[in-house]
């Protein structure tokens, strides 16, 4: 297991979330990927529900956010930078053949620029939302648009295997962008996409990356929006 507490790379990520937080957090994306090609890891974790301190912002991430990542005195901030990074230094994430690395990339910035921006819409209506008037009517429009990046990605969406051909760092993108709507049952009328989400949590390397994140987060917390 890549878990260490002596390990060279580390890892920044959160406890004390609440309970719609629970294994999506973005670090997720970055344990996965270690996991993916074995690689050990350490975790420095900061409260989910309070502001990070300025050293963290100052010296590692400076929207406050999660994940960061630290490996062989290189900071990165950003899930999508940090899978890149970790894509070039091993072909099990990032494929050598041009043109499946191509598409690794297409897929990779496609699953943060295109779908996930629909689905945290959808998301800013339902929780971080949810009590205000206004959403009630405006969450028609939200589903809508989201329903039109799935239907794109399901017809784009091979029938049994990945984005890029080998498995990638773009799975690893946007089967969690995928597992972002699961408070709704949107995803069910995309059965490549379902099957695809499946695919991917059923690898072992999600499994534990995914076991492992949840024993760091800890019990859910009541909601407030934070700081």
């Amino acid at each position: 297991m890549p878990m260490d507490p002596k390990a060279d790379t580390v890892v920044v990520a959160l406890k004390d979330v609440p309970a719609f937080a629970h294994g999506l957090v973005r670090d997720l994306r970055v344990r996965w990927a270690l996991e993916e090609i074995g690689r050990p890891y350490r975790t420095e974790i900061y409260e989910g529900m309070k502001p990070r301190p300025d050293s963290y912002r100052s010296e590692w991430q400076p929207f406050g956010q999660v994940p960061a990542l630290e490996q062989g005195g290189v900071r990165l901030f950003e899930s999508g930078a940090i899978l890149l990074h970790l894509g070039e230094q091993d072909e099990r994430l990032l494929p050598r053949e041009p043109q499946a690395r191509a598409d690794a990339h297409s897929w990779l910035i496609a699953a943060l620029n295109t779908v996930e921006p629909a689905v945290m819409d959808l998301q800013w209506v339902d929780v971080f939302r949810a009590r205000e008037g206004w959403t009630k009517e405006a969450r028609p429009g939200f589903v809508d648009f989201l329903n039109v990046r799935l239907r794109h990605l399901e017809d784009a969406m091979p029938p049994d295997g990945w984005l890029a051909g080998p498995f990638s760092i773009a799975d690893i993108l946007m089967v969690t962008v995928l597992r972002e709507v699961r408070h709704t049952d949107i995803l069910s009328a995309y059965p490549k996409l379902t099957a695809y989400k499946q695919r991917g949590e059923a690898r072992p390397a999600f499994v534990q990356a995914l076991a492992d994140q949840t024993a760091d987060l800890g019990a859910p917390i009541p909601f407030e929006m934070p700081a």
